[in-house]
C-alpha cells in the first residue's frame, strides 16, 4: 500500500535529525545547549566554556578550562601556504569566499583526513577553532592588499581575535563583550548552514568539507548578513529622527527590515538581543556617545508598534561590533567563526550515528 507523500516547501518544520546538542524550545521560548539555557550561559561563562560544552558534552572544570585555553593558543598559527593562497585572491573576492578558501586549503595539511573517529574529529575541531581567527582576519586583510597580522599567544581566544581585527589590544571590557557575542552566536539548532554541514558529513565527507559547505550556506543573505545589513541601515541616518524616517520609508515600500523577527521569540525580544543591548549601552557609556543606542531603541519601538516585530541578536550585535572597531564586511565571517563550535559538534554527531541524507522530490514535469 502506497503511503501519501507530503511536500513541505523548504522542509519547514520537518524533523531532519535527532540531536543532543541544542534545541529551539518554542514552548519555553529558550535556546537550549546540551541542557543549559544559552542566556544563563552568557551571564556566567565564556565562549571557550561553551566550546567545551559543545564538543565534550559538559562545562569544563577549572583545570579543563585552562587546558582548553592553552590548546587553542597552541593552534593560533596557520601554515605559510595558506597566506600564499590569500595573496592570489582577486581584490573583488567576497570576505566569506576568502574565509571559505582558507578552510579548504587548511584541509590539505591534515595528516589523516580519512579518520572519522570521534577522537580525530575532536582534535581537528580544536585545531580548527584555534586557527580560524587567523584565517578569517588575514583572508580579509590580504584581499584588501593589507599586510597580514599575526596572532598573540599571550592573549586569550576572544581578546586575540579582536586584537587581530583592530590591530590594538582590547580593553578587558571590550574583550568580554566580544567574547559574549561569540557565545551567543555559537549554536542555534538546525539553520541552513548546520543542515548543510550535516548533509555533507552524512556522505562521510571530512569536517573541512562540511565546514566549507556551511560557509557557502551562510554567505547567502537569507541566512547570514543580517548584522551587516543592520549596520549599513544605521549608517544611512545621522539622528534618531532620520532613522525613524528611514524605517517608515522602508515599511511603506514593503522592504524587509533586517534584524527583526525570530522563529522562537515570536512575541518578545530575542533575549540574546537583550544581552547585546546591554553591551551596547556599556560601550556607549565608555565612549560618552549614546546616539547608536538611542537610534536602535527608537527603531525597536517603531517596529513593535507598526509590525509587532521584535529585535533579534543581529539588531544589537551590529552596533556593538561597530563600536568595537570591526569592519562591517567581517560581521558575517565572525558569525561563522563563532558558530563553528556548534557546527563541529553537529559534524561529529553525524559521523557517530550516520544516515545518508537522500530525500525525494515532488515531480511537476511531463511524464
Amino acid at each position: 500500500m502506497k503511503t501519501e507523500e507530503t511536500y513541505v516547501p523548504g522542509l519547514a518544520g520537518v524533523i531532519a535529525a535527532e540531536t543532543s546538542i541544542s534545541l529551539l524550545d518554542t514552548e519555553q521560548e529558550k535556546i537550549i545547549i546540551r541542557g543549559h539555557d544559552l542566556i544563563d550561559l552568557s551571564k556566567k561563562y565564556q565562549y571557550a566554556d561553551v566550546v567545551h560544552l559543545l564538543l565534550e558534552g559538559q562545562l569544563p572544570t577549572p583545570s579543563e578550562r585552562t587546558r582548553l585555553s592553552e590548546r587553542l593558543k597552541e593552534n593560533y598559527d596557520i601554515p605559510q601556504g595558506v597566506f600564499n593562497v590569500f595573496q592570489l585572491l582577486p581584490e573583488q573576492t567576497h570576505p566569506m569566499d576568502g574565509q571559505r578558501t582558507g578552510i579548504s586549503v587548511l584541509a590539505g595539511y591534515e595528516d589523516n583526513i580519512d579518520d572519522r573517529s570521534i577522537e580525530a574529529n575532536k582534535k581537528r575541531a580544536y585545531q580548527f577553532l584555534g586557527k580560524l581567527p587567523t584565517i578569517t582576519v588575514n583572508s580579509y586583510r590580504m584581499i584588501n592588499r593589507e599586510k597580514p597580522v599575526y596572532p598573540r599567544p599571550d592573549l586569550d581566544y576572544s581578546a586575540n581575535f579582536l586584537y587581530m581585527i583592530t590591530g590594538e589590544e582590547p580593553t578587558k571590557q571590550e574583550a568580554e563583550i566580544f567574547d559574549r557575542s561569540l557565545l551567543l552566536y555559537s549554536e542555534h539548532e538546525m539553520p541552513n548552514s548546520t543542515f548543510t554541514a550535516r548533509v555533507i558529513a552524512s556522505t562521510q565527507s571530512d569536517i573541512y568539507g562540511a565546514l566549507t559547505g556551511a560557509v557557502a550556506s551562510l554567505k547567502g543573505n537569507l541566512h547570514g548578513g543580517a548584522n551587516e545589513a543592520v549596520m549599513y541601515m544605521l549608517r544611512e541616518a545621522n539622528s534618531v529622527g532620520e532613522f525613524e524616517e528611514l524605517l517608515y520609508k522602508k515599511l511603506q515600500q514593503k522592504e524587509k527590515i533586517m534584524g527583526f523577527g525570530h522563529r522562537v521569540y515570536m512575541n518578545k525580544m530575542d533575549p540574546r538581543a537583550l544581552v547585546m543591548k546591554e553591551s551596547l549601552k556599556q560601550l556607549c557609556d565608555q565612549k560618552g556617545d549614546h546616539l547608536l543606542l538611542e537610534m536602535c531603541e527608537a527603531g525597536e519601538k517603531l517596529m513593535e508598534r507598526e509590525k509587532g516585530l521584535y529585535p533579534n541578536l543581529d539588531y544589537y550585535a551590529a552596533p556593538v561590533y561597530w563600536l568595537l572597531g570591526i569592519p562591517i564586511p567581517l560581521y558575517t565571517p565572525i558569525f561563522f567563526s563563532a558558530r563553528t563550535a556548534g557546527l563541529c559538534a553537529h559534524v561529529m554527531e553525524q559521523h557517530e550515528n550516520n544516515r545518508l541524507f537522500r530525500p525525494r522530490v515532488h515531480y511537476t514535469g511531463e511524464r
